[in-house]
């Protein structure tokens, strides 16, 4: 079974004046701050890699996208060993059901988090599969033999008018008055190899930087935080998150 070698880093940018990014890796949290790690996965049944960019422009877009990280990780941790693919399918989007309700019922309950809210993307690891899942505009991207290509699809006005004249214009997230909620939920098993290189990251990283940019500084070597750095000496116009994530 695979090994993955994990960069994550998550910075406020040159702009902002607070961070409303997260990532979750394994169990740990991280926010304004880098962490590297080394996962054996013939050793454990599950692992959870996740980012969450709280929405910028609505109240308490941290709080969103924290909320939304220390439910999913609990509820990933508590789910039952052995799960069919098609099992834990149905519990993610009941997952993903219940959260918005969570983060719509906390909107009503105090003016200071009214229409608060998040995306996802997210890479598991649960009973032998694989899976990558997105809500939203953050991106999953699989670099294989040197080509990086783009795997989720943004869920925002410019991917669906096929146009750049809405930038930052969400169709799909949890909360923000997002009354349809959906995921993306792929099983990725298939597709993973030795050698391929995973990158998870928030629009703050791909606004700043292009695709192409961001296959050569990987195979240049470059983990989370040389990328995000990468995307703050670019202008850093927004906060930048980025997930790195080898097999090995």
């Amino acid at each position: 079974m695979f090994e993955l070698e994990i960069s994550a880093s998550s910075r406020v940018g040159c702009i902002r004046s607070n961070n409303e990014d997260m990532l979750l890796v394994g169990n740990t949290f991280v926010r304004d701050a880098a962490l590297n790690a080394r996962v054996a996965l013939s050793e454990c049944d599950r692992y959870l890699l996740a980012l969450a960019d709280g929405m910028g422009g609505h109240n308490c877009g941290e709080v969103a996208s924290s909320d939304v990280l220390h439910n999913l990780q609990f509820f990933y941790n508590d789910l039952p060993t052995g799960l069919k693919t098609v099992d834990f399918n149905e519990m993610v989007f009941e997952w993903l059901e219940n959260m918005k309700m969570i983060i719509d019922a906390k909107g009503r309950s105090a003016s200071r988090f009214d229409n608060m809210g998040t995306t996802l993307v997210a890479f598991a690891y649960f009973n032998k599969e694989f899976y990558w899942m997105n809500c939203g505009d953050s991106r999953f991207y699989h670099m294989q033999k040197g080509m990086l290509r783009q795997l989720s699809t943004d869920h925002s006005l410019n991917t669906l008018l096929g146009s750049s004249e809405h930038s930052n214009v969400l169709t799909n997230c949890i909360g923000a008055g997002c009354t349809d909620c959906y995921l993306d939920l792929v099983s990725f098993t298939d597709e993973l190899q030795a050698g391929d290189v995973l990158l998870l990251c928030s629009d703050g990283l791909t606004d700043m930087l292009s695709d192409e940019q961001l296959q050569n500084l990987l195979n240049d070597g470059a983990d989370a935080n040389t990328l995000c750095l990468a995307a703050e000496d670019a202008g850093g116009f927004d906060n930048v998150s980025a997930i790195v994530v080898s097999v090995v």
